[in-house]
């Protein structure tokens, strides 16, 4: 199952609060043992200060109450310098003239509120802090801190203006860290980008125009092609987008030896290869790497039990993707192999086919008696290329003879003068 886990890669681009609820999925899942996970658990929280959280796995995982020494004595110290920050803010509360000690202080608090898992508090001492900042750097760093809180909590809506103004601080020309600074920048805002798209409505749009802009797409190729995964599940489940697959299959042929899972080459043996038989293997791979995802395996509560909109979506996509790729390659098509492409009994296929015709463009009709699916040849008649190739010709033309007599009138008018 963990085949295709990419929490290693993901990881590495962020901050180990953000690694938990990842943790927490895979958990649930069975992607590894939950002893593997609890360990893992236990090494993430011994760089924060969530203490009270790292004991009570420790005595999950090792069945028993006790707990070492030196949690006991991290404890501790946790608590003496929080009481030292509220007392040190408690001043700061009171005072009426505000100097860059007390900002300071400010700062100091929000941080270790959020080290302490108190996401709340952290996020509102953060915008207040971002408002009393003069220093830039430490204004960019209260933001990617504003980020994660908001992401924890689940505030989407929040959390994804955070990340429009992060975007634009990094994009900046006053951005003052170096051109690999600001690559790595990118990247991570992307890695944290996806909680936020794959949870908020518009997040299927918003991946497409974040991950395709030229300066993102060339930090996905630099030093993350793993995230091409997210970007190629986004494209296959927008119908609307259906515009940036061509452009997402020249980046998964640039990027072949890169990187691969199932949802690259199932797009790759459709659009590169035409290898339908590698499609369908392919498609049926997608299927579990999707359910194992963290970010794409987002389940719902329904009344008939758990779903999994986008594995939903992904599939009914990925066979449209199939059927519509495969009809244009054929005339005459035999439902009974068409449905093993598709992966489906001959029944679904034919009532899915029925369907898929009557939405689709495509000019077809299937004869019940032979069992095939008919496409109708359609030829684009001589005088319609002729009326379509000269439409706005004369407004082009119009366009044309302005932009080069009025730099000569213009000419002629200033020689007179």
């Amino acid at each position: 199952m963990a085949e295709h886990d990419l929490t290693a890669s993901v990881a590495a681009w962020m901050d180990p609060h953000l690694v938990l609820p990842v943790l927490e999925f895979l958990q649930e899942r069975g992607v590894y043992a939950d002893e593997e996970i609890l360990r893992g658990k236990i090494r993430l929280l011994a760089g924060t200060n969530m203490v009270d959280y790292a004991m009570d796995i420790h005595k999950s995982l090792h069945g028993t109450d006790d707990v070492p020494a030196d949690m006991v004595a991290r404890r501790s110290e946790v608590v003496e310098r929080l009481r030292a920050l509220q007392e040190a803010l408690h001043m700061l509360q009171e005072r009426h003239q505000i100097g860059p000690d007390q900002i300071e202080a400010l700062y100091q608090y929000a941080k270790f509120q959020y080290e302490c898992g108190m996401y709340s508090d952290a996020a509102d001492f953060l915008s207040q802090y971002r408002a009393l900042c003069t220093n830039s750097e430490r204004s960019l760093s209260a933001l990617w801190g504003k980020l994660a809180a908001e992401i924890l909590m689940q505030n989407w809506d929040v959390a994804q203006e955070e990340l429009n103004r992060l975007k634009e601080m990094i994009d900046s020309s006053s951005f003052t860290s170096s051109p690999v600074n600001q690559l790595h920048s990118r990247i991570w805002l992307m890695h944290w980008s996806l909680f936020i798209f794959f949870n908020h409505e518009n997040g299927r749009n918003g991946i497409i125009d974040l991950f395709f802009q030229d300066r993102y797409l060339n930090a996905i190729q630099t030093n993350a092609p793993h995230l091409l995964r997210y970007l190629a599940a986004a494209v296959v489940v927008n119908k609307r987008r259906r515009n940036m697959l061509k452009e997402l299959i020249k980046v998964i042929q640039q990027e072949q030896n890169s990187y691969k899972d199932p949802i690259i080459e199932f797009l790759e043996c459709l659009y590169v290869k035409y290898d339908f038989d590698g499609a369908q293997q392919k498609l049926v791979e997608c299927e579990q790497v999707i359910l194992n995802d963290p970010f794409l395996g987002k389940r719902v509560e329904e009344r008939n039990g758990i779903a999994v909109p986008l594995r939903d979506e992904f599939l009914e996509n990925a066979r449209l993707f199939i059927f519509e790729t495969y009809c244009r390659i054929h005339r005459c098509i035999d439902i009974g192999v068409l449905a093993e492409k598709l992966n489906m009994t001959y029944d679904e296929a034919e009532l899915w086919i029925m369907n898929m015709v009557k939405s689709s463009k495509l000019d077809a009709k299937i004869d019940s008696v032979t069992g095939t699916l008919i496409m109708t040849t359609n030829r684009v008649d001589v005088h319609e290329q002729i009326i379509e190739s000269m439409k706005n010709l004369n407004a082009r033309t119009y366009m044309l003879a302005k932009s080069v007599v009025d730099p000569g009138h213009a000419a002629a008018q200033q020689a007179a003068r």
